[in-house]
């Protein structure tokens, strides 16, 4: 983690605009069914874990990897991508002539903390020691406490960004997103010099992303800027309208709002903000979690006083990432929030995996550190199933990420992080700038 001081020196770097070098630290959950319990693209049975190789190591066994994310309920058009992105890290081992094999099992965990539980009940009982996930920081928090660290089984997170995240106590718990305690900064820095707001406010969904988030925004907007928060609701997910809450936090007039929202309840929000208040040339800043392409459509508006930001990846690995994705999906990934760190999370599990020997949850946590900051022989994604050979026969290895270079501190989180300021316009999202380490 970067020390506050330090932070904020790097964040008088914003307003000049074009490509900014920033430090600090970013919360929130593909599959082709939605349904727990898939085989996935790793090969294999999803329900068959298959001979490991035991202890002994060597690249000849299988390595399990778990995929709990949310594709369904509040992340069903952002968790898809998400899901996709970690798959091409099974797919490669598969196009590979490689004596390592990684099989996969998915969970999807409907962006519930329940379910997400359940789902990584199931990864465990089915001999899986280690997942990428979970998405929602909810669901990440729930699952860490109930299965992860009183099981012993590594997880990280892609997306999962709520400042909490990073207090958990046991060492099982890792992510490739970036604490929200620096994006709410970022937000309040935008929000008072690049759209000169003097006054705020917050409309935050009721989890730990949505109260995290909005939280140290407003901290920041009012200790660092001087600005004034006028405004403050927190809401139930999945209500049919968000009227009197916007009526709430428009009262007093404020220069811009701050909404942090999945994209279902965010359709909501904005239909009604459209049709029933008569400011349709607001400031309106937004979150990862809103970064939809499709959102103006859904909405009916095109939505062009809207700007956000959003995790972008600029480490070494990003063209090849961005043509494995291409090449598997027919599609392009910018402008997909947390697709790269969900790349890197896999990957780093994966090799991790390797370097253990063993499916076993405290071997892997040991090498997760090992593999991503050793100084050893540099792996990319265009090498990542040499690597993982490499790190099963004993060598040093480094990974160098999709999404910056990867570093676990001593609590599991990246210090290292870009992000994306967008914004919306008739045809969906534009970048405005570049913020990055």
């Amino acid at each position: 983690m970067v020390d506050q001081s330090r932070r904020r020196d790097l964040l008088k770097a914003i307003g000049a605009g074009g490509t900014i070098a920033l430090a600090g630290c970013l919360a929130d959950d593909e599959g082709d069914d939605g349904n727990g319990g898939g085989d996935g693209d790793g090969g294999g049975d999803g329900n068959e874990t298959g001979d490991d190789g035991g202890g002994d190591g060597g690249i000849g066994r299988t390595i399990n990897l778990g995929l709990l994310m949310g594709v369904t309920g509040g992340l069903e058009e952002l968790g898809p991508p998400i899901r996709d992105a970690a798959q091409l890290v099974p797919g490669q081992f598969d196009d590979a002539d490689t004596e390592l094999e990684i099989q996969t099992q998915f969970e999807d965990t409907e962006t519930d903390p329940t379910v997400g539980v359940s789902g990584a009940e199931a990864l465990d009982d089915a001999g899986y020691p280690m997942f990428v996930g979970a998405l929602a920081s909810a669901v990440s928090l729930e699952v860490a406490e109930s299965v992860s660290i009183p099981r012993g089984i590594v997880q990280n997170s892609p997306a999962s960004t709520a400042p909490g995240y990073s207090d958990l106590e046991a060492d099982f718990t890792f992510r490739t997103a970036v604490p929200d305690s620096f994006q709410g900064e970022v937000l309040a820095q935008i929000a008072a010099e690049r759209l000169e707001a003097g006054s705020a406010a917050t409309l935050a969904q009721d989890d730990a992303y949505g109260q995290g988030l909005s939280s140290t925004f407003a901290d920041s907007f009012e200790n660092q800027y001087d600005g004034e928060i006028t405004g403050s609701e927190i809401f139930p997910e999945g209500q049919t309208s968000y009227t009197a809450q916007l009526e709430n936090v428009l009262a007093d007039d404020p220069d811009t709002l701050l909404i942090v929202a999945f994209p279902e309840d965010g359709e909501r929000i904005f239909s009604d903000f459209y049709t029933n208040f008569d400011r349709p040339d607001m400031d309106i800043l937004v979150s990862d979690g809103l970064q939809d392409s499709g959102l103006p459509d859904a909405v009916g508006f095109d939505m062009t006083n809207v700007t956000g930001t959003a995790p972008i990846g600029s480490g070494p690995g990003v063209d090849t990432f961005n043509q494995l994705y291409q090449d598997a999906y027919d599609e392009d990934p910018s402008g997909e929030p947390f697709v790269r760190q969900s790349y890197d999370a896999a990957a780093t599990l994966v090799l991790a995996n390797a370097a253990a020997g063993e499916n076993d949850g405290e071997a892997v946590r040991d090498e997760v550190r090992n593999v991503t900051s050793s100084g050893g022989e540099e792996v990319l994604p265009e090498n990542l199933v040499e690597g993982a050979e490499m790190a099963a026969e004993g060598e040093e290895i480094q990974y160098r990420g999709v999404s910056g270079e990867i570093t676990y501190d001593e609590n599991g989180d990246q210090s290292n992080v870009s992000y994306e300021y967008f914004g919306f316009t008739e045809d969906g999202l534009e970048e405005i700038e570049t913020i990055q380490l």
